[in-house]
């Protein structure tokens, strides 16, 4: 760890500096958002650095000229908290930063301490519910409404954090994650990538195929589409659970069981994690979202509809900000196994002409709304308000 990173060139003195502090860059929503926004403000010509503790995401940084600098904030532990406000506050000002924009709890108490300490401007993006059973957790979440400005990451983190935390409205700012169209795009998908996973996959020709993609865990909602698939067992179908156990086997094993009991073992296939979801996704014949908890913003649906696929999601959470109803999707009544089987069956014997429809209608859903360089063209209207407010007190 290199808490005396080497003194930093600065390349344009009068241009908005910012520091994102983020737990770590392994990955992730919130560690993707990130990494995308600091090499766009990079390349906007900002002053653009990246804390956290590191990981394999450290490396797109350095390759677009990010500086990044190594700090224990991935740590809870209260002394490590209390002397990364010390730390920050010495980077922020020897970057001569503006604003701290902090992604997650833990670090976010440090940057808010370290932007009082050194009159920086604190802002925040609230990634999640952050679900609380007590007012101490409440007020632990409580950081991520303390920013000059809010960004929510849907308009559903939008709503949840005014009710909860009574936070102002002027103050908070809607930025939809955004993904990146040179990966995701149905015309860059070689039939030579899609080929590879249907024969690794062992997937026999013409067999349409569900796919739900997230790593398994019991609220990614896998075992509610289990419950689902035997009203559907008149159709032909393959149903691939794409995502890592993450080593804990004890969910996997009891997937592979309720497949037994419910006679879907010959259909139903998990296939560990996957390096190529857009071939994963253009391979499929509709992709679901089945988690049982509302998501802040759930990338499956957005994704899937990038390359062209019906794309099936609870009618909580973003969801309903995400999908088109009818046009680029369906959502179904969370938790209920029947109105999952419902909208998998309109997917699955759509005819050719309502295929295509859906298919170009969904691409232009996302190539409108949940781009990557939108994301990053609001985010960085944010700085440059923030960072002219401060030059102006």
């Amino acid at each position: 760890m290199n808490d005396d990173p080497a003194p930093i060139t600065k390349t344009d003195p009068n241009a908005p500096g910012i520091l994102q502090v983020l737990p770590s860059l392994i990955t992730g929503g919130a560690e993707r958002g990130a990494v995308d926004v600091a090499i766009a403000a990079k390349k906007a010509g900002m002053r653009s650095y990246v804390v956290s503790s590191g990981g394999p995401m450290v490396r797109e940084l350095m390759r677009a000229g990010v500086e990044h600098f190594e700090l224990p904030v991935d740590s809870k532990n209260l002394v490590t908290v209390y002397r990364n406000i010390g730390r920050l506050a010495e980077l922020a000002e020897r970057l001569d930063v503006d604003i701290l924009h902090a992604r997650s709890r833990a670090p976010a108490w440090s940057a808010l301490k370290a932007a009082r300490r050194t009159g920086r401007t604190f802002l925040t993006t609230f990634h999640a519910t952050y679900n609380f059973s007590n007012p101490l957790k409440k007020l632990y979440n409580s950081v991520m409404v303390r920013g000059e400005r809010v960004i929510a990451i849907s308009e559903f983190i939008r709503d949840h954090m005014i009710s909860q935390y009574k936070l102002d409205w002027a103050r908070v700012r809607v930025v939809h994650r955004g993904i990146d169209l040179e990966i995701f795009n149905p015309k860059k998908v070689s039939a030579e990538r899609v080929i590879k996973l249907a024969t690794e996959w062992r997937l026999p020709d013409g067999v349409p195929v569900i796919l739900m993609s997230g790593r398994l865990t019991r609220w990614k909602g896998q075992m509610l589409l289990l419950k689902a698939l035997p009203e559907l067992q008149d159709l032909q179908f393959r149903c691939l659970l794409v995502g890592s156990d993450q080593g804990r086997t004890g969910y996997r094993d009891e997937l592979e069981a309720e497949a037994k009991r419910l006679g879907l073992e010959s259909c139903v296939h998990i296939v560990g994690n996957c390096n190529d979801m857009a071939a994963a996704y253009k391979l499929a014949d509709v992709v679901i979202s089945a988690s049982t908890d509302p998501e802040g913003f759930g990338r499956v649906a957005v994704e899937g509809q990038a390359l062209g696929r019906p794309v099936i999601a609870p009618a909580h959470g973003a969801a309903p900000e995400q999908i088109e109803h009818g046009r680029t999707g369906w959502l179904f009544t969370p938790g209920d196994p029947s109105s999952v089987a419902a909208a998998l069956r309109e997917a699955l014997t759509l005819d050719a002409d309502a295929r295509e429809r859906l298919h170009q209608a969904a691409i232009d859903n996302v190539r409108t709304r949940f781009t990557k360089e939108e994301m990053c063209r609001k985010v960085l209207e944010i700085y440059r308000e923030l960072a002219e407010r401060r030059r102006f007190r």
